[in-house]
């Protein structure tokens, strides 16, 4: 009997599964007596590899995720279970807010003796994230940064720039100026929680060509340009660094990434700045004020590697002094999900080359001046080109005349799978975003406003507009040891997306032939 199996990657109705179709009693007839159940499973499974190659190869980035809907679809689950449990659970004073991230940790009284469970808290994108986790404890005792070719055992740099997975956390309150660039390596995790830190100065914090970092209750602000000299970027390796731009973060071509519960303002170019193929990765529970271009995500229209790119920010606070790019996007999915949005001068979130951005639940308060009210903006683009650019608002919440203009596939399959769990209405945004930024330190915030009036898109949303100003504060600081933690381990392989992994499609193949009458 011969069986003829075909993928339906060349059909858009199952993507990545295998058919196959079985001739009549008569067509076996003429089929070669050698035949057999054997060669036909060997055959639909030769087919499947080559489907899931193709499958991987159709991927920009072999580590971008094949199904963006479907972590945008799990950053709404574990939001609604986090807020079920504050509803069910807490009768009042207690630690649960509903942000999943924060209600992860912050309600174990000896989260200090636990830090690395943090890597398990992340949403989004930047799930995967592991950080330092597994390594050693590595304690800050040292703000200087007098030598970035020789650091001294007991800074910053020194830590970061170590070959093996690093939990790196901070004796004492300690401001680093840095002379350069910090040029941070693979796995390391930079935990402020218990201090209060703030990186300053030439360069700031770098991430390129790594994964696996974890940035956590830090404040960086007023980063300038620097270089021009040479810097140690591992323990064997000391090399010529051009000028920097002064971002506050600058990330190329780099992955597994989570910037969490960060204070930045006043830097040069970019406070956060992701380019040249990065992609996985997470910004959430941030906090940013005063600076004009916020956050670049993509190199340039031609790069097209940044199709690949995929970014979650959620629960972040954009706040007093912003201008644009909150954030500004080339290529790639950008989910953004409740964020509060209290000021900008000239527009919130835009881009250029065909981003998709989906937008949930986050609330957008226009500024005064009435040719600023638009929250989007494409950028050096006519609308013949971008009428085609998804761009979605769903369960957004716009006041003093702040409007999306979204485009795009809308509703239609793009989004299905994104929108089968409601986002969390805008009302809750204050509640998600009360903490955003540092914790117990200063995260340039200018006060309390109130706002009650507003229209929702999309889903509806009811419920106090308030925000409230206020910051949160973990207390005590619990003292850790130099050496303490587990034992270092050696960085994981790097995962690519493996054809393996897709064992379910010759599986198809597998069940059809088991149940296939023509077989009995």
């Amino acid at each position: 009997m011969q069986v003829f199996c075909f993928s339906s990657l060349d059909k858009p109705i199952k993507p990545h599964s295998i058919y196959c179709i079985y001739p009549s009693k008569s067509t076996q007839n003429m089929a070669p007596a050698h035949s057999s159940n054997t060669y036909i499973l060997f055959f639909c499974l030769l087919t499947s590899l080559f489907s899931a190659i193709r499958a991987t190869f159709n991927l920009t980035l072999p580590h971008q995720h094949p199904n963006p809907e479907a972590v945008v679809q799990e950053v709404q689950r574990r939001l609604n279970v986090s807020i079920y449990r504050r509803e069910m659970l807490d009768t009042g004073g207690g630690c649960l807010t509903g942000n999943p991230i924060d209600d992860c940790w912050r309600c174990d009284p000896n989260w200090a003796k636990n830090r690395q469970r943090l890597a398990d808290c992340a949403i989004g994108f930047g799930k995967s994230a592991l950080g330092g986790k597994g390594g050693q404890i590595y304690v800050v005792t040292d703000s200087s940064d007098h030598d970035v070719v020789s650091p001294t055992p007991g800074t910053l740099r020194y830590g970061v720039l170590q070959t093996e997975p690093l939990w790196i956390i901070f004796s004492s309150n300690m401001v680093i100026k840095l002379k350069h660039e910090l040029i941070v390596n693979s796995y390391k995790t930079i935990d402020g929680r218990g201090a209060n830190v703030a990186i300053t100065g030439g360069g700031c914090i770098t991430l390129q060509y790594i994964s696996n970092v974890i940035i956590h209750n830090i404040r960086v602000y007023d980063c300038k340009p620097s270089g021009n000299t040479n810097i140690r970027s591992s323990p064997t390796h000391v090399g010529y660094r051009g000028k920097s731009d002064g971002d506050g973060i600058s990330i190329a071509g780099s992955r597994n990434l989570w910037i969490d519960h960060c204070s930045l303002s006043h830097c040069t170019d970019g406070l956060i700045d992701a380019v040249l193929g990065s992609t996985a990765i997470t910004i959430s529970n941030s906090y940013f004020t005063h600076h004009n271009e916020v956050m670049l995500m993509g190199h340039d229209d031609a790069y097209m590697p940044d199709k690949g790119m995929q970014v979650t920010f959620a629960f972040n606070h954009f706040g007093r002094g912003l201008i644009q790019r909150m954030p500004r996007c080339r290529h790639g999915y950008f989910h953004v999900v409740n964020n509060d949005f209290t000021e900008w001068k000239m527009y919130a979130i835009g881009g250029s080359a065909d981003p998709t951005i989906n937008s949930q639940g986050n609330r957008y308060i226009a500024p005064p001046n009435a040719d600023s009210k638009e929250v989007t903006k494409r950028v050096d683009t006519d609308e013949g080109n971008w009428a085609g650019w998804n761009w979605r608002t769903d369960g957004d919440i716009m006041v003093n005349g702040a409007f999306f203009v979204p485009s795009g596939d809308g509703m239609s399959a793009i989004y299905a799978k994104a929108a089968s769990y409601e986002p969390k209405s805008a009302a809750l945004v204050t509640q998600l975003t009360m903490n955003a930024g540092v914790f117990g330190g200063p995260r340039d915030d200018d006060g309390s406003q109130s706002f009650t009036d507003g229209t929702i898109t999309g889903d509806s949303a009811s419920g106090n507009t308030g925000r409230s100003g206020g910051g949160g504060d973990d207390g005590d600081y619990f003292g850790m040891i130099f050496g303490g933690g587990s034992v270092a381990i050696s960085p994981p392989p790097v995962n690519v997306i493996s054809p393996v992994k897709r064992g379910f499609d010759w599986l198809v193949c597998v069940s059809d032939l088991v149940m296939s009458p023509e077989l009995g």
